[in-house]
């Protein structure tokens, strides 16, 4: 029995690659490689694509092992595994179709954040710096002598800090209640 080189190459794609990729792309239908980051996308989603292939791989053979009567027996005359893996491949790349991932200009996604608001991950950053420069003002104030100069500044400095955040927590928390 000789081994073709074409099945050997199509047999690893299906089973390292193409399922994955095709879930990726109905997953994530906006993701392009194109632009500036494009090398990073494009490393996202071969990860991603052969994460999820090797995932799908083991969970259909762990599956077909426990399924099966006399448990799941890989032959070269009896490709089950590939069948089911060329199942999955293809439904995910219907849906990945409709949903618009083949197409040139992708989907429309989530609209964008206003202008001069902060994003959710921005408002963290500006609590968490807040809170930096309130421990770093009251260890200042901790060392300062009572009654200075120093120590009426840093009271101010330190009420300035807290006003900003209990600002920007009740802007957040408006945003959220409307």
């Amino acid at each position: 029995m000789s081994v073709n080189l074409a099945e050997v190459v199509a047999g690893l794609l299906l089973l390292f690659f193409v399922p994955g990729y095709a879930i990726t792309k109905a997953t994530f239908p906006e993701w392009r490689v194109r632009g500036p980051a494009a090398t990073l996308r494009l490393l996202e989603i071969a990860t991603l694509s052969f994460v999820t292939s090797l995932v799908l791989a083991v969970l259909i053979g762990y599956l077909l092992l426990v399924a099966g009567p006399a448990g799941f027996q890989a032959y070269w005359t009896d490709p089950l595994l590939e069948a089911i893996l060329a199942g999955i491949t293809a439904v995910a790349f219907g849906l990945g179709w409709y949903r618009g991932a083949y197409r040139r200009t992708p989907p429309t996604g989530p609209p964008p954040e206003p202008a001069g608001e902060l994003g959710a991950w921005d408002f963290v950053e500006e609590l968490d710096r807040l809170r930096r420069a309130e421990r770093r003002v009251r260890h200042d104030l901790r060392r300062a002598a009572t009654g200075s100069t120093d120590s009426a500044r840093l009271r101010s400095e330190l009420e300035g800090i807290l006003s900003e955040a209990a600002e920007l927590r009740s802007k957040r928390e408006a945003e959220y209640g409307t």
